[in-house]
């Protein structure tokens, strides 16, 4: 259910693009985003790619405040890989810099929009500064009752099943020493190991700058998923992009491997 009315969520659509040609009985529940092309955005204004992923910050506002107005109740993006330190040292200390102080300035304010803030991934390998920045905007906000935001941080999906299976294992283990039985793992027993237990499977996946693949974000979630890939570069996605990778989305229809 819509927070807010559409003309206030979109109050000055470009021409050709109708908001009220939007479903509000079709908003998605759960909407993941490959938040992608900050490092070419700035390489065409000639700047170091931190700029780019310092620009980037307000389409992730721009973001969050229109999919809580439009009552998603679930928005996962994909801030940094497991294959992420990769990058040069000087980006990836600057990202860990960035993500902690975005982090404490917004989590006041994704607090009174009662915005609940987790993350995804393994934070251990984060920076102190960063890795408490995350914890203090969980325990600020995980009692809020509106949107959440996960923050997928650290996070590869390969190492995810890794660890769930993992967890199976040690529980089959455990209830071989118990009964003398070992239990036949489920998909449930599986998804109790995911970091997303408890939240539902994303039904649209966006991803930004015309880039076609996952990127070993969400394998197991996004099995059924609809994927909505535009040419927008991150720093230049706003609510209007939103809205359109939303519409396409209401074009499909879900069948998940039947026949309607």
């Amino acid at each position: 259910m819509m927070n807010k009315p559409l003309d206030y969520i979109f109050p000055d659509p470009p021409a050709g693009l109708d908001p009220a040609a939007l479903d509000a009985a079709r908003i998605p529940e759960h909407v993941a985003v490959i938040m992608d092309g900050n490092g070419r955005w700035a390489k065409k204004r000639a700047l170091n790619r931190l700029r780019g992923h310092k620009a980037g910050i307000e389409a992730v506002r721009e973001t969050i405040r229109c999919a809580s107005d439009l009552g998603v109740r679930y928005l996962t993006i994909y801030s940094f890989s497991t294959e992420n330190w990769k990058r040069p040292e000087d980006e990836v200390v600057g990202l860990m810099d960035l993500f902690a102080k975005t982090m404490l300035a917004e989590v006041d304010g994704l607090h009174k929009e009662h915005v609940r803030v987790m993350t995804i991934g393994d934070l251990s390998a984060l920076p102190d500064e960063t890795r408490e920045a995350f914890d203090e905007a969980w325990e600020k906000t995980r009692d809020n009752d509106g949107m959440t935001l996960v923050v997928a941080v650290n996070y590869g999906a390969r190492a995810e099943i890794l660890r769930a299976v993992q967890a199976c294992m040690d529980r089959a283990a455990l209830a071989a020493e118990e009964t003398g039985a070992v239990p036949r793992v489920t998909e449930e027993m599986l998804e109790r190991g995911l970091y997303t237990a408890g939240i539902p499977d994303p039904e649209l996946l966006i991803r930004t700058s015309g880039e076609m693949r996952v990127s070993n974000f969400l394998l197991w979630q996004v099995a059924y998923s609809e994927f909505v890939c535009t040419d927008v570069l991150w720093p230049d996605f706003d609510r209007y992009e939103f809205l359109r990778c939303l519409l396409e989305y209401q074009k499909r229809e879900r069948r998940f491997g039947g026949v309607k």
